[in-house]
């Protein structure tokens, strides 16, 4: 298990260092779990980990959090989970009873989310899960009062790509062919259950139906069997590897389809930059209005403090989410966890995504789809989210 521990600061002489040290009981501890190796250990690197950097760093450079009246730094423990659930647990554990720590982030992934749910709750620490999609959201939030969701249900992202498939029927520029693939994960496996019926109850026939497990390394037979189907249109409920691999591939086998959609890493810098101008009219799950002033200050600050260029969805999802840990702790005055959790179901939050509030402790506000348009990945598809850019037709892996 490796453990990185981050102090946070921008800048500090050597006697601001000391007296940091010494008053250890100015610290705000936040606890970080998310992969660092593994098959999600790139989603994580681009999504999760510099956001928590960027975060606290912009903090501690403005003297830390006011806890009624006293300035707060902010103390980074970080773990890599080793993209297992398992060893997120015992991280977890670790973070609670020999760290210490105040606040955890939320875990990277749908599927570490359900499975760390019990021990968040445990420990009763506040648990904004910024990057879990699920229908199960009204009874997991029953269950576990500590739990919070901000991107959406599998009821809606499924939805919304019908929405799509449905305008370009109706426009003459698809049939009612629709080839279907989804990682074998919690995420996958969720959304291709929800998205079976719909597509069928909408009057398309699902040609191909298949999954695949998590970390697959050859997925050119999945897009040989898309091919092979003859679909007007292909959709995938895939995580960053396999979003990758089957868009490689179907750019080799030239799956020409005029609606092609793949999930979670459509909307990563990495994917343009690996594919260029190939991908425009490309689909993918999220996305966020390039326009907004808020989000183009944000993109500046990401690559300015860490280095690296920000996805066009769950990256700043997961700095909003970061943005209302730190102005509920601030509007509670303490950072006693339960007082803090309330104030979070109680309160509105001022977020680069807008105003965020919880309707039992579900935020309703979320983007459900982006397309790359032009070397950008703008959202096209929301929920109550302003900015969104009309669609472009694709044409071809040009």
């Amino acid at each position: 298990m490796l453990k990185t521990v981050f102090k946070g600061v921008v800048t500090a002489s050597v006697a601001s260092l000391l007296a940091f040290s010494a008053h250890a009981a100015d610290v705000i501890k936040l606890g970080a779990v998310a992969p660092k190796s593994g098959p999600l250990a790139g989603g994580a690197t681009v999504t999760q980990w510099p956001n928590v950097e960027l975060w606290s760093k912009q903090v501690n450079a403005r003297g830390g959090l006011n806890v009624g009246g006293k300035k707060m730094m902010i103390e980074v423990i970080e773990y890599d989970d080793k993209t297992n659930p398992g060893e997120h647990i015992k991280a977890a554990q670790r973070l609670a009873e020999v760290d210490k720590v105040d606040f955890i982030v939320a875990p990277y992934g749908t599927g570490f989310n359900l499975a760390a749910a019990p021990i968040y709750a445990k420990y009763n620490y506040p648990h904004i899960a910024v990057s879990a999609i699920s229908d199960k959201m009204p009874e997991l939030t029953a269950r576990y009062d500590n739990l919070f969701f901000t991107l959406g249900n599998t009821t809606s992202f499924t939805e919304s790509v019908i929405d799509i498939l449905d305008d370009m029927r109706a426009a003459g520029t698809i049939g009612n062919r629709v080839a279907m693939v989804n990682v074998a994960d919690a995420f996958g496996i969720e959304l291709a259950e929800a998205a079976r019926p719909r597509l069928e109850e909408a009057g398309y026939d699902i040609v191909y139906d298949k999954s695949y497990p998590l970390g697959t390394p050859d997925l050119s037979p999945i897009i040989k069997g898309a091919k092979d189907s003859n679909p007007d249109a292909f959709i995938a409920w895939s995580y960053p590897p396999d979003t990758f691999g089957l868009t490689e591939q179907a750019i080799i086998q030239d799956l020409d389809v005029k609606m092609y959609y793949t999930a979670v890493a459509t909307c990563f810098p990495a994917f343009g930059g690996k594919f260029g101008s190939k991908i425009d009219g490309v689909f993918g799950a999220g996305g966020v209005n390039q326009d907004s002033a808020k989000i183009q200050e944000y993109f500046k600050a990401h690559k300015e403090v860490t280095g690296k260029v920000a996805d066009g969805w769950a990256s700043a999802n997961t700095y909003a989410s970061l943005e209302i840990l730190g102005q509920a702790i601030e509007g509670a005055g303490t950072i006693d966890r339960a007082t803090v959790t309330q104030y979070i179901k109680d309160n509105s939050f001022d977020t680069i995504m807008g105003t965020i509030s919880f309707d039992n402790q579900i935020s309703n506000k979320y983007w459900t789809v982006g397309q790359w348009q032009g070397g950008k990945f703008r959202g096209v598809k929301s929920s109550q989210m302003d900015g969104a850019a009309p669609i472009v037709a694709k044409d071809g892996w040009k």
